[in-house]
């Protein structure tokens, strides 16, 4: 692994590469990564694409909710340096655009700049909350389809995807949420993302509707099943986020080795799995830093 990152895809090529593969009769396997550690290793892997999820984003960042906390310079700040780290087109979560139409305007120029290759736009009112809990609220269609507009005519690359999703269904049904999808397709949005379906048949209704790509939100104890991977292009999916998964694993693994340091005061004899030392450290770049020093060294010598 080698810590130079010049030899990375441009922007503008992981962005061609996602749009091209997100479709439907195919599936792109999205993992959630919220900090630099679950980013680098998952970019190693070889997935077609990796989510930045903005529950796990801001849970690490500041250790708070993702309840609209978070400001848009925090995300911003993150997005930068996700992308710039990995080389794995970026989808990215923007919650509302924090705040009106001038905000969605800067939010996606920004994201954009950042290298993000997918910006997701949802409706639910300022300040927002998870899509698996309860007591959301969304904003008027209308105003959702607005900004929509705004993202869609912002963007300088045209293969930057705009995913629109709408939080409608748990307060006010699926065919709210579908009649706002139809409409958030209209202005433009090139991903459509119905949030906390509560069935695989609800599933496939939204999969008979829409010609556009469409997000399963796969979590872990949420409010939607988790289905398989041939179970999701059977219902019409073309791109699964799976944005807690490997916050809840680190989440379990913090607990167990911490519980035992503090029963044992050591981690000897501890059963939780770890990562080989020596490979970690490659990972996160100290194989570079030694090839760094020699060269280096050698050239100070002389």
């Amino acid at each position: 692994m080698t810590h130079s990152t010049s030899n990375y895809p441009t922007f503008k090529d992981r962005r061609e590469s996602l749009r091209s593969k997100i479709k439907k009769g195919s599936l792109v396997t999205a993992p959630g990564v919220f900090e630099m550690i679950s980013a680098k290793i998952a970019d190693s892997l070889g997935f077609d694409a990796i989510y930045m999820t903005g529950y796990g984003t801001v849970a690490s960042y500041l250790g708070l909710p993702d309840a609209g906390i978070a400001t848009a310079t925090d995300m911003f700040n993150r997005v930068s340096q996700f992308a710039t780290i990995t080389k794995t087109p970026l989808i990215c979560d923007a919650d509302t655009g924090y705040g009106g139409l001038l905000n969605v305007m800067h939010t996606v120029r920004s994201y954009e700049q950042a290298g993000a290759c997918a910006v997701q736009l949802e409706d639910q009112e300022f300040p927002k909350k998870c899509g698996h809990m309860l007591g959301r609220k969304v904003i008027s269609a209308e105003d959702m389809s607005e900004k929509i507009r705004v993202a869609v005519e912002t963007r300088t690359d045209p293969n930057l995807l705009i995913i629109a999703r709408t939080d409608a269904r748990t307060v006010h049904g699926l065919d709210e949420a579908m009649r706002r999808a139809e409409i958030y397709a209209r202005a433009g949005a090139d991903v459509l993302f119905l949030e906390s379906p509560e069935s695989p048949e609800e599933m496939r209704k939204i999969g008979e509707r829409f010609d556009l790509p469409l997000v399963a939100n796969m979590v872990e104890g949420g409010r939607t099943p988790l289905l398989t991977k041939d179970e999701l292009i059977g219902l019409g999916y073309g791109l699964a986020i799976f944005p807690a998964t490997a916050f809840l694993a680190a989440g379990a693994a913090f607990e167990s080795v911490y519980n035992h340091l503090k029963q044992h005061g050591s981690s000897k004899g501890d059963k939780t799995p770890l990562h080989d030392f020596q490979s970690f450290s490659n990972k996160m770049g100290f194989d570079w830093v030694a090839k760094f020093d020699s060269k280096y060294s050698k050239t100070s010598e002389s």
